[in-house]
């Protein structure tokens, strides 16, 4: 039997997946990222080569964990964390600390994109206003802080697709997560030559843009030695965490919506068509499936803000679960589970590194409001989890104005373990919210993507109908 592999370049670390056709997943590993750098207050960077190095361990780990070979494996597909900037010279070697999805410090860029192109004409060009989560401005900062290192940038490649170059030897990436670059003309699903002439970028920096579930290269011989995967293995080009988590929920027709609580928190919809907004609250991108698009809310601080709350008030419960090997995140939410429902009058704004949906405010900052003497702190936890569902509801309000229909959310990532979370998410939301079999997220849509792009599934479509239950 031929399985399918999927890789998925996280922010705290890389997971791989092999997934049998019918969905079932084989096993499962991750290999650990060191924690993010932080010099400076809103600033976020990472090693790639370290991203690299935890691919290596997972792959490794899970062939011995499910006792199958490089043989085995059809075909192996990419996702990752979107809109981060990795900066390559002409020798491939890596030269900055890349900046990632969460790193705020481009605002100056951003305003400067959007007066130079204007942010009625930015949203037609690349349906999206400037954010300093998006690429184009963290490598605006670059080359105005750092010229030294954009004078001798070579090549400009997202998180996954790092990856995708150790492991094929080719730069490429795919429509989805180049949509969230702000360098992507996404009604027309290739890079806009209008916004990189107006920032003046360099068309050569960038990687060619594929459909999520074409072939972009085949693992390579130095790889196999290092990784256990079969050289001539066929790498598909995958999508951005959203886009591969969305087809892992099978979010792949009208109708169907996802709540992902990762480090991020998205509400994620499919559309047949481009539908913009107007003011930019929501991101507008290209689908992992072809000819298709997705509309999304992001708020920046979902699974963050509870991980804040864990490593900065939850001491005692990290050191009990290090004694016992319990998750630290279930003692820390059956705190909350005693508390009613709205915490009291607390209030918790989830905004620890800036937001996006609806505020667009890379200055925004988290708080609790309404705190008193009343309170104890199951109420700060509750209400860190209520906050950060309102948060996302303020997406579905605007998928609503937009006439997108949502006729059932399904609950992914991390947070979505949570009972106590779910039934939060579904009271706020007003909505049907369900739990797929699987929990494997982007790296399980990813795996879907190479099985179409390997022959497996005919389509993206027949895939979720498949391994989707």
């Amino acid at each position: 039997m031929s399985y399918l592999m999927g890789i998925d370049v996280g922010t705290t670390g890389t997971r791989v997946v092999i997934v049998r056709p019918d969905g079932h997943v084989m096993g499962a590993a991750t290999g650990d990222h060191e924690p993010m750098r932080m010099p400076k207050p809103g600033w976020a960077e990472q090693d790639p080569e370290n991203w690299w190095q935890a691919a290596v361990q997972a792959v490794r780990a899970v062939f011995e964990r499910t006792g199958l070979s490089g043989k085995d494996i059809a075909a192996v597909g990419l996702s990752g964390q979107m809109h981060g900037v990795v900066l390559l010279d002409k020798a491939n070697s890596v030269l900055h600390p890349a900046l990632i999805w969460c790193d705020q410090r481009s605002q100056a860029q951003c305003d400067w994109i959007t007066a130079r192109v204007g942010p009625k004409k930015l949203i037609q060009l690349v349906s999206n206003p400037a954010l300093t989560g998006f690429s184009a401005p963290k490598l605006l900062w670059v080359r105005e802080h750092e010229p030294q290192v954009y004078e001798r940038a070579a090549h400009f490649l997202l998180p996954k697709d790092f990856v995708r170059l150790r492991l094929t030897g080719e730069f490429a990436t795919d429509v989805s997560d180049a949509s969230g670059t702000l360098l992507f003309d996404v009604t027309h699903r290739r890079w806009s030559r209008t916004i990189l002439a107006a920032l003046e970028i360099d068309p050569a920096l960038l990687p060619r843009a594929y459909e999520s579930l074409e072939i972009t290269g085949q693992i390579t011989r130095e790889t196999s030695l290092v990784t256990g995967l079969t050289a001539g293995t066929p790498v598909v080009a995958g999508g951005g965490d959203q886009a591969s988590s969305a087809v892992g929920n099978g979010i792949v027709l009208p109708g169907l919506t996802s709540a992902t609580l990762g480090s991020s928190g998205v509400i994620f919809s499919y559309t047949a068509a481009p539908k913009l907004d107007p003011q930019g609250r929501i991101h507008t991108f290209c689908h992992a499936v072809p000819g298709k698009w997705h509309v999304m809310g992001v708020t920046q601080g979902a699974g963050l803000s509870l991980r804040w709350f864990r490593e900065h008030l939850g001491e005692s419960e990290t050191w009990y679960a290090r004694q016992t090997g319990a998750d630290p995140y279930d003692l820390i939410i059956n705190e909350a589970e005693k508390i009613p429902p709205g915490s009291d009058g607390l209030l918790f704004l989830p905004y620890l590194m800036g937001e996006r949906t609806p505020h667009l405010d890379s200055r925004a900052r988290g708080m609790w409001f309404g705190l008193t003497a009343a309170h104890n702190r199951g109420h700060l936890i509750r209400s860190v989890l209520e906050g950060v569902a309102f948060s996302l509801r303020d997406s579905l309000e605007i998928f609503q104005e937009l006439k997108i229909p949502v006729r059932q959310i399904r609950a992914s990532g991390g947070g979505s373990r949570s009972f106590l979370w779910r039934q939060i998410q579904a009271d706020i939301y007003g909505k049907e919210l369900v739990t797929l079999q699987e929990s494997e997220g982007s790296a399980f849509g990813a795996a879907l993507l190479a099985g179409v792009g390997g022959k497996i599934y005919s389509s993206v479509e027949e895939s979720a109908k498949e391994a989707i239950q």
